[in-house]
């Protein structure tokens, strides 16, 4: 009986567990680095549809020059968007959908905002 352990046929499986580690490692920071920029796509393609609302509304209640929605276009276009679509509503109110593009592999972030006049405080039900 020799005073060592024989090694047998685990040989080198250290070294196959490591490798496998870090594999799982860089994956799961390669999925979490894409969910990142898909929240941070989806937030700028948000930003991008308020702020062309805000100015389109400018526009509607004649604040600023211009027609409503080709402020909001061009707001949007500044932003990196592209304006899916603009309504002008009821009371100098706007509606504005932005789609920003997010890569090949994530598609497009869409953002969607309304914007007018503030409220009249007499007319408010809140105190």
């Amino acid at each position: 009986m020799s005073a060592f352990p024989q090694r047998g046929s685990e040989l080198g499986s250290g070294t196959v567990l490591a490798m496998a580690l870090g594999l799982v490692v860089i994956m799961a920071t390669a999925v979490i680095v894409l969910l990142s920029q898909s929240a941070v796509t989806a937030y700028r393609a948000l930003a991008a549809a308020d702020l062309a609302a805000l100015a389109a509304a400018d526009a509607a209640r004649g604040i600023t020059a211009g027609e409503p929605c080709s402020v909001a276009e061009a707001v949007a276009r500044r932003n990196g968007a592209r304006m899916l679509s603009c309504s002008e509503g009821a009371g100098s109110t706007v509606l504005v959908r932005t789609e920003l593009s997010a890569g090949n592999w994530l598609g497009a972030a869409t953002g969607q905002a309304r914007a007018g006049p503030p409220l009249d405080p007499a007319a408010s039900p809140y105190p």
